[in-house]
């Protein structure tokens, strides 16, 4: 084509395509003066026309649009919803036939208005908006409200929190301020972990840093307790011991396992019986008959493995082996003169064996062999005799009111001293700990001394004398903690006492006199861990008790 048919052409061309061009100029060509005239400068930004405003208008326009179709769309379903189902649409829903946003805003609940943080993006606060709360519950069941009742009656636990017989229900809340009520009373009181309104001090930290101290050291920490207070002893009276095996012959002796939770009791019905302790059965496990032996004395070995047995009219000493099954009389020991083998005692090592003789002589024997090792004497008739915790010692309480003790090696008297106001001696007892002597006389008063002034004084003060009975002391017993001292005498029903230490003091509520169950006391023993008490009295009951300060009821 030539040039100037291609000029003449593009004009027309250029206005055909775009015959609207003075409708949609551009803000440039708006700031001019026209086709033709000057060119005008342009108005500054800030009195330009935002260009999000058309997008917005045009946005409303649109939405109102869907709405109008939406609404058309709901009235002709609803031309053919039945009269009821509108009905129940309404009730529901409430009339929100024309606004159907405000059922969705209904549905969604009441929004909180928060400030919006300034740094906050704008799809940051629509999701905020958008973003339903925690709704309400429609309604209440009043069943839920209703307390739950808890059967006491066939819980053994629970019976024995009950007070009176008209609390055989109560309420969760009820039960829970009983449970409260007995943990604070077992604990005396608050313990102070407990105590949630108690702050932080700096003596509190430093208490705390101890216990850090204390947890990254090893070694020995358990201690004779110091907590068990004195006055009343709180206990409770289980099953008899020997309640399987029932006897009417008197209990000569009674003793715990050394190891296990089995008390052994024996008496003058020839038998010796053992049985497991739960405190409430007591199952029996086995019983030995020595025909023609009535028991004066039983007792376990050190380790539990044996258990020897002695009579009141015979010099043979039978040994049970338990492990084995075997019984084994041992008739006469090379040396021994004695025609009688009635009392002794077995060292807490294991490693001798004592027995008492007359005429002041007492005979030191080996637990293994049986052997006599060597004869000990003193003056006058021997009443009693002990080893000390340690089995190095041997006390041996005299019928003119002396005691003398003993080296176990060497079999040399130590020390001689005079049990203070004593006219006849009658039993003697040491502690597990090694720290107290204690010496019942005839006229029923207790001693109790210092171990270490019975060694090297001849006239020691007793720490205290015990004077609450008033006919002969015929038993004395530490519990394995050396906190009570037991004490007894067979000559006057109920007369039995238990003794604090180390304020030596006796515990009030023990026995109790309006029950007169205990009768006549020829044996007692407390066990070594679980916290139980064996009486053996006249009546062949073995009876048991349970402290609460060393058990869990």
């Amino acid at each position: 084509m030539p040039p100037e048919r291609r000029s003449r052409v593009r004009p027309d061309r250029r206005a055909g395509a775009r015959p609207d061009r003075k409708t949609r100029m551009r803000p440039d060509d708006r700031a001019g003066a026209g086709p033709g005239g000057p060119f005008r400068k342009a108005a500054p930004s800030s009195q330009r026309k935002s260009p999000a405003r058309p997008r917005a208008a045009a946005a409303v326009v649109a939405a109102e649009e869907e709405r109008r179709l939406r609404q058309r769309n709901r009235q002709t379903l609803e031309e053919d919803k039945p009269a009821v189902e509108r009905c129940l649409e309404e009730l529901i829903f409430g009339d929100v036939e024309d606004d159907e946003d405000a059922l969705l805003r209904r549905l969604r609940g009441p929004r909180v208005q928060v400030q919006e943080d300034s740094g906050d993006s704008e799809v940051e606060n629509e999701a905020k908006d958008n973003f339903p709360l925690q709704k309400k519950p429609v309604w209440l069941d009043e069943e839920d409200e209703d307390e739950e009742m808890v059967d006491m009656m066939n819980n053994r636990f629970r019976k024995d929190m009950m007070k009176n017989a008209s609390e055989n229900k109560l309420s969760k809340d009820q039960l829970q301020k009983r449970l409260k009520e007995e943990f604070q009373h077992a604990m005396g009181g608050v313990p102070a972990w407990a105590e949630t309104s108690k702050r932080k001090t700096s003596s509190d930290d430093e208490s705390e840093e101890d216990e850090d101290d204390l947890l990254q050291r090893t070694g020995n920490f358990i201690s004779t307790s110091t907590s068990l207070p004195k006055g009343i002893l709180k206990m409770k009276h289980c099953q008899h011991a020997n309640a399987e095996r029932p006897t009417t012959a008197r209990i000569s002796s009674v003793q715990f396992h050394p190891r296990a939770q089995v008390v052994m009791v024996a008496g003058l019905d020839n038998a010796v019986s053992l049985f497991q302790v739960d405190g409430k059965t007591n199952p029996k496990i086995q019983s030995i008959y020595l025909e023609k032996f009535p028991i004066f004395k039983a007792c376990f070995s050190a380790n539990g493995e044996k258990v020897l047995a002695t009579s009141t009219h015979s010099k043979v000493l039978y040994v049970y082996d338990m492990l084995a099954g075997k019984l084994i009389p041992v008739h006469q020991v090379r040396g021994l003169k004695e025609k009688i083998v009635r009392s002794f005692e077995v060292s807490p090592d294991g490693s001798f064996l004592l027995i008492n003789g007359v005429a002041g002589y007492f005979h030191l024997l080996s637990m293994k062999t049986k052997e006599l090792i060597g004869s000990m004497k003193i003056n006058g008739r021997i009443a009693a005799s002990t080893f000390s915790s340690d089995s190095k010692k041997v006390y041996a309480s005299s019928g003119d009111g002396d005691v003398y003790v003993w080296d176990v090696n060497s079999r040399k008297c130590l020390n001689r001293f005079v049990d203070e106001g004593s006219l006849y001696g009658l039993s003697i007892a040491t502690s597990r700990n090694g720290q107290y002597v204690a010496c019942g006389s005839n006229c029923g008063v207790v001693n109790i001394y210092n171990q270490d002034s019975c060694l090297q004084e001849a006239n020691p003060k007793p720490i205290k004398a015990i004077m609450n009975l008033v006919t002969g002391v015929t038993s004395l017993t530490f519990n394995p903690t050396t906190e009570i001292l037991a004490i007894a005498s067979e000559k006057m029903k109920e007369a039995v006492r238990l003794v604090h230490l180390p304020s030596c003091t006796v515990f009030s509520n023990f026995p109790v006199v309006k029950k007169k169950n205990i009768s006549l006391v020829h044996t007692m023993d407390f066990s070594p861990r679980s916290g139980y008490f064996a009486l053996g009295n006249e009546k062949g009951k073995a009876l048991l008790y349970r402290l609460h300060h060393y058990s869990d009821f």
